[in-house]
């Protein structure tokens, strides 16, 4: 089981434009990590190289066991990591129950655990709605369900609480907290502080 990442010199471009060169970090369980920095710094393109997503120009991630052993990077990425990216990634003519169904069966998560999702999130009236309709803080309700249906030990999150509001940045806060007691990990870009205990990386940049 994931619990431990370990990201090594790492070196990031962007085209022709080096994001950082020679980051490194340690994420263990229990422990969440900010990403700070000006737009265009490279805190998405972090998450995403984490994610496999990006091959990095230099440097190495690796993911470990609670024994430090070094796991496969791909099934440690199939089966301990989520990404919520700042778009949501929803098919906008599923309604929010067959994206949320299909996500869940996707992720091998628990029918109970998505019933408790929906639950917790408040999304039983919103499950009919083509994802197309719903504002900017439903369809990320519907995407922090994702992460309750289907666990995971990392979460990669990318401004999570943007598009919420008090009412439910306070959920959100409530199950980050939950995930962390679990032995959970985030990593998460922000802006805005995150609302559990977490060191800050500034990966500094241009505005």
């Amino acid at each position: 089981m994931l619990k431990a990442v370990e990201i090594q010199s790492l070196s990031l471009s962007r085209g022709e434009r080096v994001l950082f060169q020679g980051l490194s970090l340690r994420l263990s369980a229990g422990e969440a990590v900010a990403l700070t920095g000006a737009n265009g710094a490279g805190k998405t393109s972090l998450l995403r190289a984490v994610a496999g997503f990006i091959r990095p120009d230099e440097g190495a991630i690796a993911f470990r066991d609670a024994n430090g052993e070094a796991l496969d990077p791909d099934g440690a990425r199939r089966d301990g990591v989520h990404l919520l990216g700042h778009l949501e990634g929803l098919k906008p003519t599923r309604t929010a129950r067959q994206e949320l169904d299909f996500q869940t069966a996707w992720l091998g998560g628990a029918d109970t655990a998505r019933t408790a999702a929906i639950a917790r999130l408040s999304l039983s009236p919103l499950m009919d709605l083509e994802t197309r309709k719903l504002s900017a803080g439903q369809k990320r309700r519907l995407s922090l369900a994702r992460l309750a249906a289907a666990p995971r030990a990392l979460w990669l999150l990318d401004e999570p609480l943007a598009p919420l509001d008090a009412r439910w940045r306070a959920v959100a806060a409530e199950m980050m907290a939950a995930h962390l007691a679990s032995g959970g990990m985030i990593l998460a870009a922000v802006h805005d502080p995150l609302p559990v205990p977490a060191r800050n990386l500034d990966l500094g940049g241009l505005s």
